[in-house]
């Protein structure tokens, strides 16, 4: 018996030592292991017949590879378009511009280590592109002041896969892009939104987990938005579509908020005094602000203090902002099939003076106050509510035929002439943080005309170095990529702007 006993020992240890000889002398190396992305694409929607529905993006170019000590910077100025810049395990200190068309960038996790962007609280932003067809993948993002990852004006990209910790502002910010997908993105700590999509269209929210922020996920002034399988746990707000005024795109609608976990939204609110986000109450769900044609489907709303879903207009739920081009009312809301409890255990500020005139200390799980015609409900009866006695039965019972507001084929490159840089400049980079009438990130753009007035070198400058004269506003990153062309047509249609020729754009 223990002669057996010792021939089964020692055959595990032989085979434990082959083993380890095996992996020691023919074990591939690292960087031969690593999966190029190429297509690009986790899970490709597929329509009835199996068919893509939307084409991938490719990078079948080069491969420049960066290690711990070098600089992705670098790796992008030597890039061209096509090319696939991968980085690996190590801390990057550094800002990342990307003004080329079609780059990719794919971090390269081995044993459990990260690639980290560490903005040391010193640095703005992390990633900054302005090219289409950006890839942003598989980075750790921790410590920035400013952003995670901006897109300015970039269409077809592709955000997943990032950890994005403690990076002030925003976590992801694309501005006004057109057709991208963010997926697979873990986002906390963030001071306004770990997810802001703004003034964008066709873009998916996928699969993401977002906690501890201020605001979840925002669409904010964008159409065409499927937001989808998103954790929003802990924040102020989990999941937001709303219009802020005086922004140059002036509408959100068509949005699907379908399939999320929406749960537990009371984070105290640590949004910049002032802010349009600073006025979101803890204890929010989801909140619907003068956006129209907003499907609500198959979502799990649970543990918000406050409600579990909010409709209001813009005078209820900025009454500070004025912009007249602006339409208020949320129209043709849509509430499907949602499952909704403990909801409203502590409301507070309007909704908590509301439901005590009702006798009823407890909030609902739907809340609609203000302006607004059209809207819809599947069964009105399934769920605690106030405000949508006049709403409708809904006229759909799902969106499954949705599968993705993304576009079948990328589209072009915004093409921009000399007479409209200055516009295109300011919708791509300033005014998600300035805008008319009310505060955002940075001063309003009115405050901006009366400190340079008549003098767009002075903002030239200002936007070549840039210093924080205001403790109340965060630090403007340098935006000394720009070319000199741009950073004065920028500057003289600022100075020209007017708030009632700012009426409705379409991208």
């Amino acid at each position: 018996m223990k002669s057996t006993f010792f021939k089964i020992i020692s055959a595990i240890a032989l085979l434990a030592v082959g083993v380890f000889l095996g992996k020691s002398f023919f074990a591939t190396p690292y960087k031969d292991t690593v999966p190029i992305p190429s297509p690009i694409g986790y899970r490709m929607p597929t329509d009835a017949n199996d068919t893509l529905i939307r084409k991938p993006l490719t990078y079948d170019g080069e491969i420049i590879e960066v290690k711990d000590g070098g600089s992705i910077q670098d790796a992008v100025k030597k890039a061209n378009p096509g090319d696939l810049i991968r980085v690996y395990p190590g801390t990057y200190s550094e800002n990342v511009y990307i003004d080329k068309d079609n780059i990719g960038l794919q971090g390269v996790v081995l044993n459990g280590k990260w690639p980290t962007l560490d903005g040391k609280k010193e640095i703005n932003d992390a990633f900054l592109y302005s090219g289409n067809g950006i890839l942003i993948e598989s980075f750790k993002i921790i410590n920035y002041k400013g952003n995670g990852i901006m897109g300015q004006a970039g269409n077809n990209f592709v955000i997943r896969n990032n950890w994005i910790i403690d990076t002030g502002v925003y976590g992801i910010f694309p501005q006004y892009g057109k057709n991208g997908l963010i997926e697979h993105n873990v986002c906390s700590k963030i001071e306004d939104a770990a997810i802001y999509v703004g003034m964008c269209d066709n873009v998916d929210v996928l699969h993401n987990e977002v906690f501890d922020n201020v605001a979840g996920i925002e669409i904010e002034n964008s159409r065409h938005c499927l937001v989808a399988n998103n954790y929003a746990h802990n924040n102020t707000g989990g999941i937001l579509a709303f219009v802020t005024p005086g922004l140059p795109i002036k509408t959100t609608y068509d949005v699907i908020i379908r399939d999320n976990f929406v749960i537990n939204n009371n984070t105290p609110n640590f949004g910049a005094p002032g802010s349009t986000v600073a006025g979101v109450p803890a204890g929010t769900g989801i909140l619907i602000m003068a956006a129209d044609d907003v499907i609500i489907e198959n979502n799990i709303i649970t543990g918000n203090n406050n409600t579990g879903v909010t409709i209001v207009d813009l005078a209820t739920g900025a009454p500070k902002a004025n912009d007249p081009s602006s339409e208020g009312n949320p129209d043709r809301v849509v509430i499907l099939d949602n499952i909704m409890y403990d909801n409203g255990t502590n409301p507070t500020g309007e909704i908590k003076a509301i439901m005590l005139s009702q006798l009823d200390t407890k909030g609902p799980d739907i809340f609609a106050y203000g302006g607004g015609t059209g809207s819809t409900i599947r069964d009105k009866n399934k769920y605690r509510s106030f405000g949508i006695d006049d709403w409708g039965p809904a006229q759909i019972t799902d969106t499954k035929n949705v599968r993705t507001y993304m576009l079948p084929e990328p589209v072009a490159p915004r093409s921009v002439s000399k007479e409209e840089l200055g516009k295109i400049t300011y919708y791509g980079i300033c005014a998600g943080c300035h805008a008319f009438g009310n505060r955002l990130i940075g001063p309003p753009t009115e405050i901006i005309q009366a400190i340079h007035n008549n003098n767009p070198q002075g903002i030239v400058d200002y936007i070549n170095n840039p210093k924080n004269l205001r403790d109340d506003y965060p630090e403007m990153p340098p935006q000394n990529y720009l070319s000199n062309e741009a950073k004065m047509a920028v500057a003289e249609y600022i100075l020209q702007l007017k708030p009632d020729n700012e009426t409705s754009q379409n991208q």
